[in-house]
């Protein structure tokens, strides 16, 4: 009788088990590709999960961003290196980025070429005259960290600066100003993807 039970039960969970497999007719082509595992709309992939995250800040730099900026508004975020915040301020695009601490190293915001200091924009207009001026960005550093920022690729060291695009036919460059106009040659962009 227990042999009964035994070859009982192992038929019905073979039979359970065939009966639960995907039916494949034999007299139809296998398309591979439609054979994929159905996931529930809650289970992620790790791809879709690092996409999120890239797209969220840690929470100890979420918390202090809503500190430094408790107005901001249309805030994104992007993680590359340092966790870098994109918002409106008082009307104004602003880029806030924060180190591995969580701790804000500094802002940006795009300026008007004319608030340059006047040293500056008299040895940019003597000693790059074939270039025009496309983009100048503020960095502002936060004194309270030193965390060295990088901007167009390059490391800088903590002091607020402007930053000059500038381009020519042939060649885009970027310039680094000193709040007193002393002008320094920054970044090569020309044959770099960092922009």
């Amino acid at each position: 009788m227990k042999h009964a039970i035994v070859f009982g039960s192992i038929f019905m969970l073979s039979a359970a088990a065939a009966f639960s497999q995907e039916v494949v007719s034999l007299n139809e082509p296998i398309h591979f590709a439609s054979l994929k595992l159905n996931r529930s709309p809650r289970e992620e992939t790790g791809s879709i999960r690092r996409e999120k995250a890239a797209t969220l800040p840690n929470c100890s730099t979420g918390q202090h961003f809503e500190t430094d900026f408790p107005n901001a508004a249309n805030v994104s975020w992007r993680r590359a290196g340092f966790e870098e915040a994109q918002f409106t301020l008082n009307g104004k695009e602003w880029k806030a980025f924060y180190d591995y601490n969580h701790d804000l190293i500094g802002t940006t915001t795009a300026v008007e070429y004319s608030v340059l200091p006047e040293a500056a924009r008299k040895y940019i207009e003597k000693h790059y005259s074939g270039y025009a001026a496309h983009q100048v960005i503020l960095f502002n550093d936060n004194a309270y960290n030193g965390s060295d920022m990088v901007l167009y690729g390059n490391a800088f060291d903590d002091a607020d600066n402007y930053f000059v695009m500038l381009s020519n036919s042939n060649k885009t460059m970027v310039l680094q100003v000193n709040l007193e106009g002393v002008v320094t040659y920054f970044s090569d962009l020309s044959y770099s993807n960092v922009k």
